[in-house]
């Protein structure tokens, strides 16, 4: 079973546009999940400055 050109073009675009979400959310997502769950007991609490200032 062949695929059209049309297709192959459909498919390509997909796999394009899904590098490029990856790509830039996949570190935003980790951070918000991590300031989602909080410090650990003993640690420093997580803020942004935090992260940014060390």
């Amino acid at each position: 079973m062949a695929l059209s050109p049309v297709t192959k073009q459909k498919i390509a675009t997909v796999i394009e546009v899904s590098k490029v979400i990856f790509h830039w959310g996949f570190i935003p997502t980790i951070l918000f999940l991590g300031f989602r769950k909080g410090a650990e007991p003993g640690t420093p609490e997580l803020t942004i400055m935090n992260l940014l200032w060390q």
